[in-house]
């Protein structure tokens, strides 16, 4: 009966823990970000398209063999295309980028990107 007791008290206590910080962890840009279709729920005035593109080599990995095996960038180079993209949002005022769209292509030395969004401003409310 001891351990019956024993194994509901573990068993309830694992309920409490949170999961951890590293699977929690979101990235913050200096503008908020809307991919797509998303909008704010804020009303806002566009500011100017941005467009972030470029061409980096293909890596050993991804070139052996002649197949296009492993192409196109990881999450971390998307994550720094991003980042570079809402820098150029705040420089020019904006509060937020919407419609962000990631494209990539491949050819047989070279894996391309645009990624493309729209500042914004917000409009004060009053």
């Amino acid at each position: 009966m001891k351990n019956v007791f024993v194994i509901v008290v573990l068993l309830s206590m694992t309920g409490c823990f949170k999961p951890m910080v590293y699977l929690q962890h979101k990235n913050h840009y200096p503008v908020d970000v809307f991919y797509d279709d998303q909008r704010p729920e804020r009303p806002f005035d566009p500011l100017q398209d941005l467009e972030l593109k470029g061409e980096v080599p293909l890596t050993q990995r991804q070139s052996e063999n002649q197949r296009m095996l492993s192409r196109g960038n990881d999450v971390q180079q998307k994550e720094l295309m991003l980042a570079r993209l809402t820098m150029q949002a705040k420089k020019i005022g904006a509060d937020a980028l919407v419609a962000v769209r990631y494209t990539y292509y491949t050819s047989t030395t070279d894996n391309g990107y645009v990624m493309t969004g729209l500042a914004v401003k917000y409009k004060k409310e009053n």
